[in-house]
């Protein structure tokens, strides 16, 4: 199997975008790369950047002959997106995205996928609270995992590709149906970044009553928190509004485990609390002992290998 591709085309240049840019030209997996975003400031710094070879306004330019095309984009444009560029997608190519929900964006893209081009749904898991294209970084990818949701009658050939794509840029691959995969990823992903919003929001309201003292004298749990929540709004609230039936799901489930742990803190179940902290700590070695972490502070300080902040994964 080639694991090159003469053109991939990029819509949208953000963030996951341009670390895709910097990952396939470090692997040498891409002939030319073409690029697509609203945004004039956003076009012009990724042609200084060297992210693509040329860049449009409109994504139907970006994606005339591509061999791979990639949306990179919130997922609530999926559809309008896919609908534009479908009369202009060559035969045989192969159309895959990075959204962090698969069941919407299947039922939102695949429609507009004409006869002989093969969609691929996929979720690299990796990410930053941070956006534009100055925000990629080659080694994003390195390490983790991305995930495959292939739809009822998948060319394997193409799956084999897209697998291998994700493989050159770093990753660990895996597949999924879409259904398991936004539930999975409600609980690891989705609900965590809803109560990092929520915390900092009833933070916000506070801070006005305490003069500035909870922004003053916040702990690492807060400054964690806070750097979740500064994760980009409208990617966010596409991501909640196309998964609601899992988020909610989890959240119940969460809403359910919260009250029983606030009866054992207000009854002084201490046992209790013991066995539950002792339980999650494992739980944290575990996913340092799988390579997903590492036991360094985070804090948005900057790694010593990449030179960037600590990833917010979405």
């Amino acid at each position: 199997m080639d694991d090159k591709f003469h053109h991939v085309a990029l819509i949208g240049l953000g963030l996951i975008g341009s670390s895709l840019s910097l990952a396939m030209r470090r692997a040498g997996i891409a002939d030319r790369i073409t690029g697509h975003a609203r945004s004039a400031r956003t076009r012009a710094k990724a042609l200084e950047m060297g992210l693509v070879d040329t860049v449009f306004d409109n994504p139907a330019d970006a994606v005339r002959g591509a061999d791979l095309i990639i949306l990179c984009v919130p997922i609530g444009v999926y559809g309008t997106i896919a609908r534009e560029i479908a009369p202009h997608l060559k035969p045989g190519a192969i159309v895959t995205d990075v959204g962090s929900v698969k069941a919407a964006v299947i039922r939102d893209t695949a429609p507009h996928i004409p006869t002989g081009v093969h969609f691929i749904p996929a979720h690299p898991i990796a990410g930053s609270e941070r956006s534009g294209p100055e925000a990629g970084f080659t080694e994003l990818f390195d390490g983790r995992w991305c995930i495959l949701t292939p739809i009822p009658g998948t060319d394997e050939t193409a799956l084999g590709k897209v697998r291998k794509f994700w493989q050159n840029c770093g990753m660990s691959v895996d597949i999924m149906t879409p259904e398991h995969h936004d539930l999975v990823l409600a609980i690891t992903s989705h609900l965590p970044h809803l109560i990092a919003y929520n915390i900092v929001g009833t933070a916000a309201d506070l801070e006005t009553v305490t003069e500035s003292e909870v922004i003053k004298f916040s702990a690492g749990g807060f400054r964690d928190s806070t750097r979740l929540a500064a994760s980009d709004p409208t990617m966010w609230r596409d991501v909640f509004l196309n998964n609601k039936e899992a988020v909610l799901e989890m959240l119940a489930r969460f809403s359910e485990d919260l009250t029983a742990l606030q009866r054992a803190i207000r009854w002084g179940e201490g046992e209790t609390l013991f066995n539950l902290f002792a339980r999650t700590r494992k739980i944290r070695r575990n996913i340092i002992d799988a390579g997903q972490d590492t036991e360094a502070p985070d804090f948005g300080r900057p790694h010593a290998d990449t030179g960037k902040e600590g990833p917010a994964r979405g």
